[in-house]
């Protein structure tokens, strides 16, 4: 089987999982999150690389990066979900699939995290699930990817 690799790019304060509101965000670490994707990721057919930044533009470097190989992306924006149309811009030069994820509902909160400047340019969105989000991205950017090099999609874990 041939491995596609994937970016599972995160953006602000992601890295603070477990401590970061876990009311909203649950108990699971950053870390947890980095292994649940890998083995999510190996048994899809993907090899998931994840990264997390609270830098902008090392964000939007990280997308330039994917697109210029041609590779999917799972991302949570985090906060850049709602403002960052710099991050929109980059993302609207992508090359291969792209799925927006969230580990929250933005559209249960408060109104300021109701809009995406990312979703339009993003295949499609994941959201309010937990971690289990980033498990039906991964799903869904290997079907993604599977239909444009016109092979079967990988069965779900």
């Amino acid at each position: 089987m041939i491995t596609t690799q994937v970016l599972v790019l995160n953006g602000p304060n992601l890295g603070r999982l477990g401590v970061r509101e876990p009311e909203v965000y649950g108990t699971a670490s950053f870390d947890d999150l980095v292994e649940l994707c890998r083995s999510t990721g190996r048994t899809l057919g993907l090899h998931a690389d994840v990264r997390q930044t609270d830098d902008e533009s090392e964000l939007i470097g990280w997308v330039h990066e994917a697109a210029d190989a041609r590779m999917p992306v799972v991302l949570n924006p985090g906060a850049f979900t709602h403002y960052s149309y710099a991050l929109r811009d980059a993302l609207a030069m992508r090359t291969a699939p792209l799925v927006e994820v969230h580990i929250s509902n933005p559209a249960a909160r408060e109104a300021f995290r109701h809009t995406s400047v990312v979703a339009a340019v993003a295949d499609g969105t994941i959201a309010g699930f937990g971690l289990l989000s980033y498990q039906l991205a991964l799903q869904a950017v290997a079907a993604l990817a599977a239909r444009e090099a016109g092979a079967a999609a990988p069965a779900a874990p």
